[in-house]
């Protein structure tokens, strides 16, 4: 029986272990930290619980290769109760408020009457949103594998999407706000995703929500994250969590296998990356074994940037309706980083009553960071006494805001945690704190990385790194085709 080690316990690894484990090799997963789930996580602060991850699960839909993968990994199925969101977002602007429904229809209407000057604009979007319901992510094989016929039916099975790229898929963010002529849904649209990404993220995001593509599973990020590593224990696989490994031992083009932080060293027969990229190859194995492909990447920080968050989360004492789903408004400036904003956001969880105690609700707020905004929590850190103090100033300030928007809950909240960027490089080894891979912008063409190391035959990657910004779709594919390529060399 041949043996697998494989590095991280995220959603890529996780799903590459069992599937591994169904096909007969043994493997083990080395962890660092105390609970698998990578960035697929949550915590316990004050009696509440603090969800990481899942705005949105993709995949929710029955029918779709990647749904099916899910379930066989043991995230969805039997049992796995699944909420469904009512609304994507709302978004506040001068007393006026535009909600993004689950009903795409419900949305086109309160647009209209919103704004009938930008009826052309209006209609065109939510057509476009339909088709682009039809988007899924390819999990059957990695695409270097994929042969003529495999190409004509992932593109036949996407044919709507092609008519979406096509009216959006040259254009930004903000280029899209500026088809419409009314602030808010301007304000609306820029508020929603960091300006970098391409306009087509926005419909195809949308369009998961509307198509039914896209609810929650019960239990909410950890919750998922131990159904999946239940899954792995349960077809035989090894987990071991607090456990780092230093390096992948090399000989020749081959790896022996890997050298855990306490010196002892594990053999394998392949060794399966799922971790962060950029550690790949500054800790594990020497950089020239980067992929070009995602050298390049890395080196074109402007094309490719990539984002992350400074959050918040506020105990509630009470429920209140009119703080359900996710709403954005306007505020009073604020300084969060490098940078000053002047709207922010609100998500309250309360569709999970566990996340809180009886008669209470949990809130989160989630600052969009750039590269630049890291740099300068980087630098900050260096200094914890001042790094927590900055935290605390600007937890502070944003509550504020939360009260000056909606006074009833003036006495009934409080900041129970906050986190930064460097929450994320310090827990994942994130690259620069980001918790999904690059932004394709517009001025970047997409890139898919091999999951193969040229000059090393028995080392695989499992990253979501490899593929366009898509989180944790794009984690259980990498983690797919990690075990694909293993299973068909035999």
């Amino acid at each position: 029986m041949k043996k697998v080690a494989i590095i991280g316990a995220g959603i890529a690894g996780m799903t590459a272990g069992v599937l591994l484990q169904k096909a007969g090799y043994q493997t083990e997963i080395f962890e660092k930290n105390p609970v698998p789930g990578g960035q697929c996580t949550g915590w316990r602060r004050e009696g509440y619980f603090i969800d990481n991850c899942i705005h949105w699960l993709t995949g929710t839909r029955e029918g779709s290769g990647l749904h099916e993968l899910w379930k066989e990994i043991g995230a969805l199925g039997e049992g796995v109760e699944v909420y469904e969101k009512e609304m994507f977002f709302s978004s506040k602007l001068n007393g006026e408020v535009l909600t993004f429904w689950r009903d795409k229809e419900k949305t086109r209407k309160e647009m209209l009457a919103l704004s009938p000057e930008d009826e052309k604009e209006i209609n065109k979007l939510i057509d476009y949103v339909e088709l682009a319901e039809t988007m899924t992510v390819p999990v059957e094989k990695p695409f270097d594998a994929m042969n003529l016929i495999d190409f004509m039916k992932l593109g036949m099975s996407m044919k709507a999407m092609g008519k979406v790229m096509k009216e959006y898929g040259k254009m930004d963010i903000k280029e899209l706000a500026l088809r419409f002529k009314h602030p808010l849904i301007q304000r609306a649209i820029i508020d929603y995703m960091p300006a970098g990404y391409q306009a087509y993220a926005f419909l195809v995001s949308y369009g998961t929500v509307t198509g039914g593509n896209g609810d929650i599973p019960k239990g909410g990020s950890l919750a998922m994250a131990m159904r999946i590593a239940g899954k792995y224990k349960e077809k035989g696989g090894v987990l071991h969590t607090n456990t780092t490994v230093e390096k992948i031992l090399l000989n020749g083009k081959k790896a022996e296998g890997i050298l855990l932080k306490d010196g002892i060293k594990v053999e394998a027969d392949y060794v399966v990356c799922a971790c962060d990229t950029d550690y790949t190859f500054r800790a594990l194995l020497p950089d020239i074994y980067m992929p070009k492909q995602l050298r390049l990447q890395y080196e074109e920080r402007e094309k490719y940037p990539v984002s992350s968050g400074f959050q918040l989360a506020y105990a509630v004492d009470g429920n209140f309706s009119q703080i359900t789903g996710t709403r954005v408004f306007s505020c009073k400036e604020l300084q969060v980083g490098s940078h000053k904003v002047q709207s922010m956001s609100i998500q309250s969880y309360d569709y999970e009553p566990d996340f809180a105690p009886e008669g209470k609700m949990i809130l989160q707020s989630n600052f969009s960071q750039t590269e630049e905004d890291y740099t300068y929590w980087e630098t900050l850190c260096s200094d914890k006494t001042a790094y927590e103090q900055k935290k605390k100033e600007i937890a502070g300030k944003a509550m504020e805001r939360v009260v000056t928007e909606y006074p009833f809950l003036e006495g009934k909240i409080h900041v129970i945690d906050v986190w930064t960027p460097i929450t994320y490089t310090r827990y994942c080894n994130a690259y620069k704190g980001a918790y999904m891979s690059f932004v394709n912008t517009k001025q970047a063409k997409s890139i898919t990385v091999p999951g193969t190391i040229k000059g090393i035959d028995n080392v695989l990657l499992a990253s979501q790194w490899l593929m366009g910004s898509g989180g944790l779709p794009t984690a259980a594919a990498m983690g797919k085709f990690a075990a694909w390529r293993i299973i068909k060399e035999g």
